[in-house]
């Protein structure tokens, strides 16, 4: 596998998210000073703004880390220069990334999509680490996914590999913040899951309330909760089918749900998987710095 990590080396990671912006220092494979702060909500300027502000305060601190690698949830361009949309952060299209900070830093960054940066996380340091071959899928706000293929992030031909929130599974169903009618996302996000459970309830439910609902019994949002969990067994059987991984990593706000949403996961890829492959499913174990971790680690070899 391609080297990411060394004792000697040091470098910064950002995960952008829809609600919040994380920064640390990778030195070597130990993760310093980690910064979490709010994503404005003012439009992609301002998020920049605090992006730059938050490299510029760690490097105050550790004035070696010069390396600085990016992760921001959307597809990008093919070079990786500019953001083609984030349809969780607020005017978040055609984001001329690379530049906007080179302009703020005067310094080089690597853009990643979040996924794939955490997907590169999990494959040196977390639940992948000695695989050839992993695809990491977060489950949070939004669904994503990062492939590693024999130790690389694998990108396709034009930098898209790994949308799995954006396969269209149900046609005509919810249309999701990219405009796609029943994409994964739309119909199995925790965004999904509490707009279905709210609505069973004809009351505002959370993705943490309508999971206890769920394990309690309460018959309609079981039922959400269990066809968003179908939802995405099937998508990992088809992809166990299509790549056949060594192993899935899942992480993101609802998978720290535990093992009522593991148990069902599994249960939908074992029965659309049977009879091709077995599907192999770990927890992801970098947690919400995975994000963090794998950025520092793609600024490396950018």
């Amino acid at each position: 596998m391609t080297t990411y990590s060394q004792p000697d080396q040091i470098s910064i990671g950002v995960d952008v998210g829809g609600t919040k912006i994380a920064t640390g220092v990778l030195r070597g494979d130990e993760l310093q000073d980690r910064h979490v702060q709010p994503t404005p909500e003012t439009g992609w300027e301002a998020v920049l703004d605090a992006i730059a502000a938050q490299i510029r305060d760690l490097q105050a601190k550790h004035p070696d880390a010069r390396l600085i690698g990016v992760g921001i949830p959307g597809p990008l361009n093919s070079d990786r220069t500019r953001v083609k949309f984030a349809p969780n952060i607020y005017g978040f299209t055609d984001v001329p990334m690379v530049d906007g900070l080179l302009e703020r830093l005067s310094q080089r960054i690597v853009l990643e999509n979040d996924a794939k940066a955490a997907a590169l996380g999990e494959a040196y340091l977390g639940a992948a680490r000695k695989t050839e071959s992993s695809i990491y899928v977060t489950v949070s706000t939004g669904i994503g996914a990062g492939i590693v293929l024999n130790g690389r992030i694998w990108r396709g031909r034009h930098g898209v590999a790994g949308e799995l929130g954006h396969i269209t599974v149900m046609p005509g169903g919810p249309v999701s913040g990219a405009g796609l009618d029943g994409a994964l996302e739309a119909v199995a996000s925790g965004t999904a899951i509490a707009r279905d459970a709210s609505y069973a309830l004809n009351r505002d439910v959370s993705t943490a309330e309508a999971f206890a609902l769920a394990q309690q019994g309460h018959p309609g949002v079981r039922r959400v909760v269990a066809q968003a969990m179908k939802h995405i067994g099937v998508a990992l059987a088809d992809l166990q089918k299509v790549i056949d991984p060594e192993v899935f990593v899942i992480g993101g706000g609802v998978a720290s749900v535990g093992d009522y949403f593991f148990h069902g996961v599994q249960a939908a890829a074992d029965e659309y998987a049977q009879g091709f492959a077995p599907v192999t499913i770990r927890r992801a174990q970098l947690g919400p710095d995975a994000g963090v971790i794998g950025a520092a680690l793609a600024a490396r070899h950018g």
